[in-house]
């Protein structure tokens, strides 16, 4: 396998703060000639920090399914609807594609961007010097499709905006909604903390 040149392995940095690339030269403490922000090789502490986040996400993800996201109040009942029993209700009231799309965004996504983020995150910290350019485009899909795992979110937000102009019914995001949105935000998280940088250290390392 031919070598791949990093900018790392020249002596180059990026300023995090205005991308900046410079050589850090000498000094203990190197800043951005352009901004004045430290510069640092890579993002101190990305990959524990990047578990960090995951495992509080994964925690909370148990929550945000076994928690009611939305309940609706009427003259004659209240009823409360995970996100599991809304695919449900979906499927089987005709609408399998509007099932099909909630699951994905808020079942399939989470899942599988929790389990991407912590397979780069061992990759990294192991040295893993295989896949590098499909461990970068995993991070890159990772990056695209995580915003719209809040699309739960926004479907409670607006129903209830809705039902709000309405006298005989009321509908309140649950708890569930709170900790599905924690959710979403520490997984993007996670994602902006990881420095995909680490995925190339590995053929740098092997060099």
């Amino acid at each position: 396998m031919s070598e791949i040149p990093t900018a790392h392995g020249t002596g180059l940095v990026l300023c995090e703060t205005c991308a900046l690339v410079s050589e850090p030269g000498d000094s203990p403490h190197p800043q951005c000639p352009r901004c004045g922000a430290p510069l640092h090789p890579r993002k101190p502490n990305s990959i524990s920090r990047t578990w960090a986040l995951l495992i509080a996400a994964a925690i909370l993800y148990i929550p945000a399914n076994l928690l009611p996201v939305m309940t609706t109040t009427t003259l004659f009942r209240t009823t409360s609807d995970t996100i599991m029993s809304g695919i449900v209700y979906f499927w089987k009231s005709g609408s399998p594609d509007l099932a099909i799309l909630i699951f994905t965004v808020s079942i399939f996504i989470p899942v599988a961007k929790i389990g991407c983020l912590a397979l780069l995150a061992v990759a990294a910290r192991t040295g893993v010097a295989r896949g590098l350019r499909q461990r970068a485009l995993m991070f890159r899909i990772i990056e695209f499709v995580g915003r719209w795992s809040m699309l739960d979110i926004f479907v409670v937000t607006m129903t209830v905006g809705m039902v709000r102009f309405s006298s005989l019914a009321t509908v309140d995001a649950g708890p569930g909604a709170a900790a599905f949105g924690a959710v979403v935000v520490l997984t993007m998280i996670a994602a902006h903390t990881f420095d995909p940088r680490l995925i190339w250290d590995s053929s740098e390392d092997r060099r």
